[in-house]
């Protein structure tokens, strides 16, 4: 049976149907005839026929078709190409479908949606597209798409591929948060409040109160760079705490996934550390005995007398809780798991200093600042004292340097008899300042004071001798 062209049917049901295919598909309504022909039952057809040979002869086709049967004859456009699985599905702007590469190249991705046309990946989506993604994709590869546009100016359907990848990950991280599940990934970057870490292809946020025990305590630094920089690239597990598409909000948690104690950690990094290495640290808490830093999670204690080479009542005289300070590890108690550390050991030693200008041997002058059972304290120069043991003060036996002479505030010469670098000691005498077997040190010394001496014959020889008086032989005459 021949068709006849659709616009000649003078329904509205008909020609407001044939108008909205014929615009969405761009072809002539004489092409879907065909399947008119097949849809529609044979009384139908017969009645559009009967319409179409009333119009060539000028005559006006009945107005009023018998709507009770074309209702029940299935007259709905739509509902006749459905049943013929010949259905238009058309792309719907926001909508996310699965669509097959027909052609690639280096301006545009030709995907095929199921449209009149291919849908079209271009412009900036195509930039969009990491390099390693775009170069993987292959022709025939099915892929998710994204409808940015129904139809461009060029008749196309525009699409996006990464918006198509976001979406699906939003809905990954949903269903994540929905059945409490872990991620794997590695930190990709940072701001100022905490580090970021790429959740299938979103950025998640990971804030810095979120973040495991460990990596919390590494953090050391004034800055986001110095806190986090570090970081970028290493591994981390992650859960997801909150999500929120509309707002592009991703909030994960390290420690909520974390099963570490702080003694897990503790024993974790005190087998890594080594003694002699220096780290830094964050001072966690102060004591009369001391401080506690924590290094790379674990806390140390820096004792008091490892503080500085100055003496230190207390630990807050120069540390405070919060503060950085680099330390070295000076030893490690595996078996107690306990770690001891020093400040003072990356320091200047002050004492070494002032010390370099004296050596063994040499005379010097003293003030007796303490005397004790064992011996006697003497200021040299500054701070700096040496101690007189009780065995340098005399050549004979005391019990105490008072029964020499000695009190406070005595000035006397020394000599330098011991210099204890490690111990940082001085040993004096005081019994041996005109010992004989340091004349030649002695000498030099004077020598190089600039001392002159004049030098005295210590062995004279014998006097000369002197004329003897003889008494007068002549007697005195008494007078008269």
């Amino acid at each position: 049976m021949p068709a006849a062209p659709l616009q000649a049917y003078p329904h509205p049901q008909f020609s407001e149907k044939i108008q909205i295919i014929e615009g969405k598909c761009g072809l002539p309504s004489s092409q879907f005839n065909c399947i008119i022909s097949l849809s529609y039952p044979p009384e139908l057809l017969i009645h559009m026929e009967q319409n179409e040979a009333l119009l060539g002869q000028g005559v006006a086709p009945e107005s009023n078709p018998p709507t009770d049967d074309l209702n029940n004859n299935h007259t709905n456009m739509e509902t006749l190409l459905d049943q013929e699985g010949m259905s238009l599905d058309f792309p719907q702007p926001g909508e996310i479908r699965t669509g097959v590469v027909a052609s690639i190249n280096q301006s545009q991705i030709l995907v095929s949606v199921g449209a009149k046309s291919e849908g079209v990946i271009t412009g900036r989506e195509l930039e969009a597209i990491p390099v390693e993604e775009r170069a993987a994709l292959a022709l025939g590869q099915e892929i998710l798409v994204y409808v940015l546009s129904a139809e461009d100016a060029s008749g196309n359907v525009v699409l996006s591929y990464n918006r198509a990848q976001e979406q699906k990950g939003w809905g990954e991280v949903e269903k994540l948060l929905e059945e409490g599940g872990s991620y794997e990934g590695k930190v990709d970057g940072f701001n100022k409040g905490g580090i970021i870490v790429p959740v299938f292809g979103l950025r998640g946020f990971v804030p810095a109160s979120q973040l495991g025990i460990s990596r919390r305590m590494a953090v050391t630094g004034d800055t986001p760079d110095a806190r986090y920089a570090k970081m970028i690239g290493e591994p981390i597990t992650v859960r997801v705490i909150e999500v929120d598409r509309k707002r592009r909000r991703l909030i994960l948690s390290e420690r909520a996934a974390s099963s570490e104690t702080r003694q897990s950690i503790k024993e974790r990094v005190i087998e890594s550390l080594k003694e002699g290495e220096v780290y830094t640290g964050k001072v966690t808490s102060l004591a009369d005995f001391g401080a506690f830093v924590n290094v790379n999670g674990a806390d140390g204690l820096v004792h008091l007398s490892e503080i500085s080479w100055e003496r230190v009542q207390h630990p807050s005289e120069v540390l405070e809780v919060g503060q950085e300070v680099k330390v070295k590890i000076i030893n490690i108690d595996r078996e107690k798991k306990r770690i001891g550390l020093s400040i003072r050991a990356l320091q200047n030693d002050p004492w070494q200093s002032k010390v370099d200008k004296f050596k063994v041997g040499q005379l010097v002058e003293g003030v007796i600042t303490r005397l004790t059972k064992f011996g006697a304290f003497a200021r040299l120069d500054g701070d700096l004292e040496g101690l007189i043991h009780i065995s340098e003060i005399s050549e004979n036996r005391i019990e105490h340097p008072k029964e020499a002479g000695l009190h406070d505030g005595s000035v006397v010469t020394l000599r330098i008899i011991r210099i204890d670098p490690e111990q940082r000691r001085i040993g004096l005498s005081l019994r041996k300042v005109d010992s004989g077997a340091y004349k030649d040190l002695d000498l030099k010394q004077i020598d190089i004071e600039g001392i002159n001496l004049e030098l005295v014959d210590q062995d004279p020889g014998p006097e000369p001798e002197q004329p003897e008086e003889k008494p007068s032989t002549e007697e005195e005459t008494p007078q008269e």
